[in-house]
């Protein structure tokens, strides 16, 4: 009688278990369909303003995108009011006291009729004045490129006429030590210890050099002379004061009349031919720092030279190389900068003192001078060098005194 009655008390448990398995899996099929008001809705989504850090690491285009600003792809310009430039688009983060600029408002770069490039402001109007640089002589790093043999022949007149003018500015990079020269000078000698032959490999090695020496200076403009050149100091204040040193700015005067054409080198099998400007060395060129920044890729520790050797040619031809056909930015083409080899004579003498650079004839044609008159004879002052200097400072020691009846 025990032994049925336990036999009973588990079946029954049995039938208990199969009977709740069975609810639960019949109750989700017998409630009723939910109703669309019981899902969860959306949240709306409120898109944050973008101010400070957010603002520095996007861009908007005229599209309405946001368009991401990768760190380390590409060196950064300064642009107005310490914005930052990539790829001509300034993002305007400071002052708005004008009323053109609000924060995070990006502006555009346009090329210029000229070449180079325009910061253009709201609307597409050009940016006031005030966005100009308030530029001083100290903002210019001057780089003067010789060679041994003319340490005393070409430097000596320099160190005589306009580089008295601008001896914190003005660095020479040459290719040996010569400490008659640095001392005797006071001028900041730089020794390159590159080779003084003329060749492209040795031309390039001190353009090499002017590069990294000018991105530690931390200056604002990068020009760079020949040995021959007079710089009228005045003149070139006034041409950079037009342009922002944040802008794409390459400065300078072709040697050719059409863009040079080379070979790019980019695969092992073959080559491309590619067309470029080059402003040619020997009448001197300007890089704005924003530029100059842009072409580091190519340019700092050493790739100067790779990238000359990558389309074999000289230091001038690689540094329009680099802009023109790497960084896609025009050369603006001036006719204030001279080498010899143009007609010197030509230049009308009412505007040489409105020039930026001036030369002189080399071996094959010493008469190629600039004409203009003064108290020095051709013999006394062949390149005219002196009798120019003393037309911009009278007060040089040197300079002759001019008779006030001599005036009259």
């Amino acid at each position: 009688m025990h032994i049925a009655s336990v036999g009973v008390s588990k079946l029954c448990f049995l039938l208990s278990l199969a009977f709740c398995g069975l609810l639960l899996v019949l109750i989700p099929t017998l409630q009723p369909p939910p109703r669309h008001g019981d899902l969860p809705q959306p949240r709306p989504h409120a898109k944050p303003a973008r101010q400070g850090k957010d603002l520095a690491n996007s861009v908007h285009n005229p599209g309405g995108l946001v368009l991401p600003v990768h760190a380390g792809k590409m060196p950064l310009a300064t642009g107005r009011n310490g914005s930052s430039v990539r790829h001509g688009i300034s993002i305007e983060t400071g002052d708005t006291s004008n009323g053109d600029y609000g924060p995070g408002r990006a502006t555009y770069a346009q090329k210029s009729p000229q070449g180079g490039s325009l910061l253009r402001g709201k609307n597409g109007a050009p940016p006031r004045s005030g966005s100009r640089d308030p530029l001083e002589l100290k903002d210019i790093f001057i780089a003067v490129k010789t060679t041994r043999k003319y340490h005393k022949s070409r430097l000596g007149l320099l160190f005589q006429t306009w580089v008295s003018q601008a001896k914190e500015q003005t660095h020479i990079f040459t290719d040996s030590e010569d400490k008659e020269l640095r001392m005797s000078s006071g001028a900041n000698i730089i020794n390159t210890n590159c080779s003084a032959a003329h060749t492209r490999q040795a031309l390039c090695c001190k353009m090499s050099v002017e590069y990294d020496k000018f991105i530690e200076s931390q200056k604002k403009w990068f020009c760079h002379m020949d040995d021959d050149n007079y710089v009228i100091l005045p003149s070139l204040l006034r041409l950079l004061s037009s342009y922002h040193h944040s802008q794409d700015v390459y400065l300078g005067r072709p040697s050719l009349d059409h863009p040079i054409e080379a070979a790019e080198r980019v695969k092992s099998d073959g080559s491309v031919s590619v067309k470029f400007w080059f402003a040619t060395g020997g009448a001197g060129f300007c890089i704005s720092r924003g530029l100059a920044l842009k072409m580091s890729p190519w340019a700092s520790l050493g790739n100067f030279i790779s990238t000359a050797e990558k389309i074999r040619l000289p230091d001038d031809c690689t540094i329009g190389y680099i802009i023109e056909a790497l960084l896609e930015v025009s050369l603006t083409h001036t006719h204030l900068f001279h080498s010899h080899l143009e007609n010197l004579q030509k230049l009308p003498a009412e505007t040489v003192l409105e020039q930026v650079t001036l030369s002189y004839g080399g071996f094959e044609n010493r008469r190629n001078v600039v004409s203009v008159g003064g108290t020095f004879s051709l013999i006394e002052d062949p390149s005219r060098f002196k009798t120019v200097h003393c037309l911009l400072y009278p007060d040089t020691d040197w300079c002759p005194r001019v008779n006030p009846r001599q005036k009259n």
